[in-house]
């Protein structure tokens, strides 16, 4: 029996594909297909998936041409499921050529002609893209649109902020809008607010109620009473609104999350998390500078809360003051029935920057800076026991935050990474942490 391997991701299943599986399916007698899951797309670039990995195996075996389909998770699988399953012939599309000849040394390569004129890419590049507006703090959004550039499901096409001095070399790839926000709202679907907090409200209250999708840095809003309007006016006008913390769209943190909630450590009884930077002239806009809590703290609360969740006993505040009123470095304590944590946040005091999460069985360490990581230890008793684990970062999350917008804004279904809970919990924690300091 000659035994067949090929790979693909197969987003948006079509005749290409069900041509290209035809031909591998003739070459042999039993045919494995291996269908690339999310992360290992991920660790290769493909950030624009649209369908999850459950849709794209039904898709394949709706086929009937798959003996047997494998989910492919790593680099390096294919050398490890070619002795697995004693293959004879690996084959995959003509665009690869080349590209696999180092498998001959295991098996037969077959490069195989591509359907003309249909793929994936071209499907997705017809979809219409998700216009989208960006609006606030210049310098961010310059690298904000350049992020953007790798999700072809979304198009930048307005800049709005106080001075464009840092952008200008956009304006001819988008329009630069110097505080007409109402001007930007007419030509976009949707808007990234990096804004002052305590204008997010009153700049996604009137996005949403014009029909607009809303990313929104975090705090989305600066009490719960304001969040909750802002849910309802999303709900009423058939919007997507979204808190954008960027390091929750990081694999490792992800990652580090699923470990956590799977008993890694055993009972959690602490989780300590510390952000803090001396540039303060990025946290200011106009006359309006972003205080420690302002700038780092939903951040910092944003492992603190989905790890031991929002229902805390009591919250304690200690804080520095700084210029314009604000605060130049802000530590809370939080206390559970069972666990405590705390954060440290600091604009103009420097700290080290490392998530620290403490079990009864271990702890995991996340070194500075954390909410970037690509890289965490789970430390027990034993150092031998020791693990650590690597994950590839690009884009500091800012891609698949912009991914996961445009898949929910398509499916009109909001699957973030960031729950409503979570979310109304750091609301409720600055709003509480603010009239402790008024």
């Amino acid at each position: 029996m000659v035994k067949v391997i090929t790979y693909g991701t197969y987003d948006l299943f079509h005749h290409g594909h069900i041509k290209l599986l035809e031909r591998a399916k003739k070459l042999g007698d039993y045919l494995i297909v291996g269908v690339t899951a999310e992360d290992f797309d991920k660790t290769r670039g493909k950030i624009n998936v649209q369908q999850h990995l459950e849709d794209r195996i039904a898709a394949v075996r709706a086929t009937g041409l798959a003996d047997k389909i494998i989910v492919e998770e790593y680099e390096g699988q294919k050398i490890d499921d070619i002795k697995r399953y004693d293959v004879d012939i690996f084959t995959v599309g003509s665009d690869w050529v080349g590209y696999f000849d180092y498998l001959n040394e295991y098996c037969k390569v077959v490069y195989l002609p591509r359907t003309e004129g249909v793929s994936s890419t071209e499907i997705r590049s017809k979809m219409s893209a998700l216009r989208l507006g960006l609006v606030g703090y210049a310098p961010f959004l310059k690298k904000f649109y350049h992020e953007s550039k790798y999700v072809n499901t979304v198009r930048v096409v307005g800049v709005c902020a106080p001075s464009l001095e840092t952008v200008v070399g956009l304006r001819k790839e988008v329009e630069l809008y110097t505080d007409e926000y109402d001007v930007l709202l007419e030509s976009v679907d949707a808007v990234y607010l990096h804004s002052h907090p305590h204008t997010h409200f009153k700049e996604c209250k009137k996005a949403l109620m014009k029909g607009k999708h809303v990313l929104c840095e975090s705090p989305v809003a600066m009490t719960v009473a304001e969040y909750e309007d802002l849910i309802y006016t999303a709900k009423e006008n058939k919007c997507i609104f979204m808190e954008a913390i960027r390091t929750a769209y990081i694999t490792a943190f992800s990652r580090m999350l699923l470990l956590l909630k799977g008993g890694k450590i055993g009972k959690i009884v602490s989780v300590d998390a510390t952000c803090t930077s001396l540039t303060s002239e990025e946290n200011v806009i106009g006359s309006k500078k972003w205080g420690a809590l302002e700038a780092w703290g939903p951040t910092a609360l944003l492992p603190v809360f989905q790890i031991l969740g929002t229902e805390y006993d009591r919250m304690n505040v200690f804080w520095l003051k700084g210029e314009m009123s604000s605060d130049i470095y802000t530590k809370l304590d939080f206390a559970y029935p069972e666990a405590v944590a705390t954060i440290k946040a600091g604009t103009g005091v420097k700290s080290e920057g490392e998530l620290i999460v403490s079990g009864t069985k271990g702890y995991v360490y996340v070194p500075a800076p954390w909410w970037k990581t690509d890289y965490f230890e789970i430390r027990y008793e034993n150092p031998a026991d020791n693990k650590r684990y690597f994950y590839q970062l690009e884009g500091e999350g800012i891609r698949h935050e912009l991914v996961e917008l445009a898949n929910a804004v398509r499916n009109g279904k909001p699957d973030f990474f960031i729950s409503r809970q979570v979310t109304k919990g750091i609301t409720r924690a600055m709003e509480e942490c603010f009239s402790k300091r008024a």
